[in-house]
């Protein structure tokens, strides 16, 4: 099944175009306003914790900007980095909180203010306000909450703690199932008056929700709430009128605080919605096909855009998700609603997390709203997906997409620092037995260099793509490569990536097909024959399952070719890792790579295969692989290419992070002939150490380096494998080092 796109005249490519968005990117049009790059990635475990569960949560920076005080739940602490030098954070250290978990952190003046969860059970909650003076970490008060808080927001005299008093999602209460609503004791709202320097005078005001005998008050019941005698608050924001705004997000409600009285002075649903082209179903494809109906949207986050306007993050809860986020006006009416678009923008840049698809998809968590140079900016975290997209909102019903930022795992906390010019993101996913460190990254206005690669769109839906395994050259094309992705998906795609466009940007997908129907391989590799059509490296669960398979120029499989039985016989769940091919016609090879060496060859060589179409015969050479620093951290080849009569294979090691500490580009000689008696080991040639150029985008250092190709105009491209969101970031590092002549050491 061929599939073509082309752009819309008018429209650049990278360019958001989709449905019921108004305010898209226009041809040749730079986004108004700046664009933020990002300067840093700092695991948080460098701070304290080593390989225990140590995360970063919610963050607040000092008055002056440059100390960032954040949470650590699992930790029972807080955390503090000096952002002096905002491209190199540094570690200060943590602040034990003894048996408690922090859930939020706000400052006022000198102080960090920390809302701890104190509970002994979900009947008997508790909690506390922690006034931590910042320039010693001295607790200088402890304030009793009454209960268990969820968030905190501070504006000038003012602080709100919205105190959830959270569900207990296995207790089931009377007439209902496990984890439904109304579940004792309710939440409530405390404001803490911040009068005058001396925390010892600052006084707490509580905000009941309802009332006194634990009945609904008539507001909540009118505005419709599913339990209004079990409200639930989540997330508190403040505007400059001295208002706050509530998320009841259980309940799919928002209340609005007047602070100065602690009067309710409204309550409303926050509506349901019917989103289609949404992908409904976690079976490997992406597909845009779903329809999720009348789902609560259920908000998060809430931040004002303005005195009279809210933007919610509808992340959902027990009932709902709306996949997007909302513009509302302060009486509750929709001003404007994302739809499909944010689920798009996973899919557009390569972040679509199938696991999640028959949930909540990218379940967009966390939001803040801030202006910069003049411009206002709302800022959408998905907690799924691991991105931040950024819309221009100067007009809150027309808001307008101008950037999406790659993050590390589970985006919670979303830190803006207009003053410095920084945007913040702090993440709360960590495992370090899978390589998976939480961070805080640092991202600044500036020229942005990241992401590298996005798709076109294709019938009113972005082409989904991820997982990238392997390139290749497209023959007779300037600019162009395919890429092919592995079984992280289904059926096999081979992508046409146009590389001249900023963003390089995949314009068709090409599904490949055997007898006629779509057919999935784990495709390693990719390499496109000179005279037309491809042939993929398919790496097998175990040894004779690894075939070399060709295609015609449609994508139907013409052959597949196995290893020879003492190769295969060989070979453990590691096997076939890249493809390429030297000539054509008669004179035809194909050249692969094995991941790691072959049981029973020496030790540090692994093989690379000659495959001669026209006899049918293998041959085989020796590659002397750099010794792995451990069994867990092992090296292995992941790509090979041809180019300038030359094999270029990349060589990584497991690790990915602070760990990583081998992706290299080396060369050999394209041998002539037959290799000999016994296995002739190539002398090779390092080409490129990749790991500075990883380190310099700023980010996570990625794992799996797994392509690289080189265009008709002699540009080199590397490519990482996002292992489809799964225990990974889910960035895809797309990006040229140079020209073959300039980026290569010979």
């Amino acid at each position: 099944m061929r599939r073509r796109v082309r752009w819309a005249a008018g429209l650049a490519a990278g360019a958001v175009v989709f449905a019921g968005m108004s305010g898209t990117t226009p041809a040749g049009a730079e986004p108004k306003g700046p664009l933020f790059e990002r300067l840093a990635t700092y695991p948080v475990h460098q701070n304290g914790g080593g390989d225990e569960e140590t995360v970063a949560e919610i963050s607040a920076v000092s008055q002056d900007g440059r100390t960032l005080v954040y949470t650590d739940a699992p930790g029972r602490r807080i955390g503090f980095l000096d952002l002096s030098a905002p491209d190199r954070p540094r570690g200060l250290g943590t602040l034990s909180l003894g048996d408690a978990e922090p859930t939020s952190v706000a400052v006022t003046g000198p102080y960090a203010l920390v809302v701890v969860d104190t509970s002994e059970s979900h009947t008997e909650p508790s909690g506390r306000i922690d006034v931590i003076r910042i320039k010693d970490r001295r607790t200088v008060r402890s304030i009793g909450l009454g209960g268990q808080p969820d968030s905190i927001a501070v504006s000038g005299r003012y602080a709100a703690v919205a105190i959830e008093n959270e569900r207990d999602e296995e207790a089931a209460p009377a007439g209902g199932e496990e984890g439904d609503l109304p579940q004792a004791p309710a939440g409530f709202l405390q404001i803490l008056d911040l009068k005058g320097a001396d925390p010892a005078r600052w006084g707490l005001r509580k905000v009941a929700f309802t009332r006194a005998d634990g009945s609904a008050l008539p507001s909540f019941t009118a505005a419709g709430l599913d339990a209004p005698q079990d409200p639930e608050p989540e997330y508190v924001t403040i505007n400059r009128r001295g208002e706050v705004a509530v998320t009841l997000q259980e309940n799919n409600g928002i209340a609005i605080v007047d602070l100065r009285t602690g009067r309710i002075e409204r309550v409303f649903s926050a509506g349901s919605v019917t989103v289609t082209g949404v992908d409904t179903e976690e079976d490997g494809e992406i597909s845009l096909t779903g329809t999720i109906k009348d789902v609560p949207r259920e908000p998060d986050a809430i931040s004002w855009i303005d005195d009279r306007t809210l933007a919610t993050a509808n992340e959902g809860d027990w009932k709902g998700g709306s996949r997007g986020w909302t513009v509302f006006d302060d009486r509750g009416n929709v001003l404007w609603d994302a739809g499909n678009t944010f689920e798009h923008l996973a899919v557009r840049y390569g972040h679509h997390n199938d696991d999640r698809a028959g949930n909540k998809g990218s379940e967009p968590e966390g939001l803040t709203v801030a202006t910069y140079k003049g411009r206002r900016y709302a800022f959408v975290g998905s907690e799924r997906s691991n991105f931040v997209a950024v819309y221009d909102v100067n007009r809150p019903s027309r808001p307008r997409f101008v950037q999406f930022l790659p993050t590390n795992a589970g985006p919670e906390g979303l830190l803006a620092v207009p003053s410095r010019g920084m945007f913040i993101v702090s993440s709360e996913n960590d495992d370090a037995s899978a390589g998976l460190r939480a961070g805080v990254q640092v991202f600044r206005l500036g020229k942005p260099e990241v992401p590298g690669l996005v798709s076109a769109s294709q019938d009113g839906a972005p082409i989904g793509w991820g997982a990238l395994s392997g390139l290749s050259t497209v023959p007779g094309s300037r600019d162009g490569l395919y890429g092919v992705w592995d079984s992280a998906y289904k059926p096999t795609e081979i992508f046409t990536i146009d590389t001249g466009e900023k963003p390089a940007t995949i314009t068709e997908a090409l599904t490949v097909t055997k007898d006629g129907a779509p057919a999935a391989y784990d495709a390693e590799g990719i390499a496109a024959r000179p005279g037309g059509g491809f042939w993929l490296a398919s790496e097998g669960a175990k040894g004779p399952g690894n075939l070399l398979v060709r295609l015609d120029a449609s994508g139907a499989v013409q052959q597949e070719m196995a290893l020879p039985e003492d190769i295969a016989s060989r070979l453990g769940s590691q096997g076939l890792e890249g493809v390429t091919v030297a000539d054509s016609g008669a004179a035809e090879q194909v050249w692969t790579a094995l991941q790691r060496p072959l049981a029973g060859d020496p030790a540090n060589v692994v093989r690379l295969g000659r495959y001669s179409p026209a006899s049918g015969e293998w041959a085989w050479f020796g590659y002397p692989i750099e010794p792995s620093a451990s069994a867990a951290n092992w090296n292995g080849l992941s790509e090979i290419t041809l180019a300038d009569g030359r094999l270029l294979l990349v060589e990584r090691d497991k690790a990915s992070g602070t760990a990583a500490a081998h992706k290299k580009v080396y060369s050999v000689a394209l041998p002539a002939g037959a290799p000999g008696e016994g296995l002739p080991v190539l002398a090779k040639r390092l080409e490129r150490d990749l790991l500075p150029d990883l380190r310099g985008l700023g980010g996570w250092t990625q794992e799996k380096v797994e392509g690289l190709g080189v265009t008709g105009a002699g540009r080199v491209w590397i490519a990482t494998d996002n292992d489809a969101v799964n225990d990974a970031t889910g960035e895809t590092v797309f990006f040229s080092p140079g020209t073959v002549k300039s980026a290569f050491r010979h």
